[in-house]
């Protein structure tokens, strides 16, 4: 219980460090990941501040950039052939 709170204080923490560096609209993007995959918008938010803190990222994140750091986290999609006989 106490480790689950824990884990959930850094994760907000962690948000609120990342949530600094981006635009409105990457900001709704980012609220909207964080709903429909959360364990996703923990590894981009932690990506992120990496990338804050190690100097790579000086400006605020665009909608655009955000959308390019989530396709780097895309699976291929397999692709199905139908044949009719």
């Amino acid at each position: 219980m106490e480790e689950q709170l824990k884990l959930q204080q850094q994760i907000k923490q962690l948000d609120e460090s990342v949530k600094q560096y981006l635009t409105k609209e990457a900001i709704t993007r980012y609220g909207n990941l964080k709903s429909a995959h959360p364990e996703l918008a923990i590894q981009v938010a932690a990506i992120i501040l990496q990338a804050i803190n190690s100097g790579q990222i000086k400006e605020k994140i665009t909608d655009d950039q955000l959308k390019n750091i989530l396709k780097q986290f895309q699976q291929p999609k397999k692709e199905f052939k139908i044949t009719r006989k």
